[in-house]
């Protein structure tokens, strides 16, 4: 009886959602699945964060609207912990806004900044959000491929003179979802002067940021020579602090982007319950040995399942970030990924999810234990690849 709006008739349907059908039809059917699906940690938020939540949240004044922008305590704790994670000075007063998870503010910036027609540089294979938020926002969404023979990389020089020339923003994330890829300090510097001589906005998402394995240090955008002119980055809570369901996150940079952003905010939703803001706080000016944990258990889960799909067949490489492993199939990847739901009782992500040059890969989740992995790796020891 109701029609949906000819711009949301374009949006695919959400890729979790399906997954998660196709994951509850298996459980109804008595299978013991195991899940790589979607990157949701499965551990817990550290004590020392919920404890000052707990307390944060009986506090009167917590439990007010709270400001758009988020609590200055809030945006110091970022600028420190840029300072100290990243080497990068930020500004609190006007270089940092609290966000109710990264996904909010990457949906709302196209609202601020694109115009019906305008052009949006997106990944391919990438964050369906970017694609999502450009058609909501009656954009256009000019999509780069990420290709293995580029190291997952766009390919910048490739992107014609007349679509360049036409872009407001070129969405980017590094480490990378769903590849697993990071980005050189060349390419980054490439990349901030690509957006300054065109004036587009680098909108890079960070969210992978800390998540680092074998002595890499993922760096933020920055962190390089002009980057405020042009750069708005992203970061959350969620992979670094295991808080998804919190839902808290940050974006930091260009003073006049930020400026932007929180217009839309202001007109569309609020700020983030101060409770929250508060464990958040708590999370950031903690000890760095959490993160340094997270980190010690996922390396030892990508050891496990790389070498694990490697012997039984996948060619997969080990990623120097982010808690996924892309690995490359033959065929069609989504029927690969229910072949496999259907035959070994494992969820994995179709690549083509991300963007059809997403094909030909399968996404696995780093967020099982060991003992999971290893009974994953032994149900595909007679699985026909």
């Amino acid at each position: 009886m109701f029609k949906l709006s000819e711009r949301m008739e374009r949006i695919p349907p959400y890729l979790f959602a399906e997954i998660d059908a196709m994951k509850n039809r298996k459980i109804q059917e008595g299978v013991e699945v195991i899940d790589f699906g979607v990157g949701d940690p499965d551990l817990p938020t550290p004590k020392h964060i919920i404890e000052a939540m707990k307390l944060a949240v009986e506090k009167v004044e917590r439990q007010k609207y709270p400001s758009y922008e988020g609590m200055l305590k809030f945006r110091e704790s970022v600028a420190n912990f840029y300072r100290r994670r990243k080497g990068v000075k930020l500004n609190p007063e006007n270089e940092v806004v609290a966000l109710i998870g990264s996904k909010e503010g990457i949906a709302h910036l196209p609202l601020a900044f694109v115009n019906r027609g305008d052009i949006v540089l997106v990944p391919d294979p990438g964050y369906p959000v970017y694609f999502a938020s450009t058609l909501l926002a009656d954009g256009r969404a000019y999509e780069i491929p990420l290709k293995e023979e580029n190291n997952f990389l766009p390919d910048l020089e490739s992107i014609p003179d007349e679509i360049a020339s036409r872009a407001k923003i070129m969405f980017l994330n590094y480490p990378n979802n769903p590849t697993a890829a990071i980005a050189d300090k060349d390419f980054i510097k490439e990349t901030i002067d690509f957006c300054i001589d065109r004036k587009i906005i680098l909108a890079h998402d960070a969210a992978y940021s800390e998540i680092t394995f074998d002595g890499y240090r993922a760096p933020s955008f920055l962190e390089f020579n002009n980057a405020f002119e042009v750069t708005i980055e992203f970061n959350s809570l969620s992979k670094t602090y295991n808080m998804t369901g919190w839902r808290i996150g940050f974006a930091c940079g260009n003073s006049e982007i930020l400026s932007g952003l929180l217009k839309v905010k202001t007109n569309v939703d609020s700020g983030v319950f101060e409770a929250i803001q508060e464990a958040a706080i708590a999370a950031m000016d903690g000890p760095d040995e959490v993160i340094e944990r997270n980190c010690e258990i996922y390396r030892k889960r990508r050891d496990l399942l790389v070498e694990g799909l490697n012997d039984v067949g996948l060619d997969v490489k080990k990623p120097l970030a982010t808690f996924y492993v892309w690995a490359k199939v033959n065929g069609n990847s989504i029927e690969f990924v229910k072949r496999l739901l259907d035959i070994t009782g494992i969820v994995a992500t179709p690549g083509v999810g991300f963007g059809k040059s997403g094909e030909g890969y399968v996404r696995f989740a780093l967020t099982r234990d060991e003992n999971t992995i290893k009974e994953a790796i032994n149900r595909l020891k007679d699985f026909k690849f």
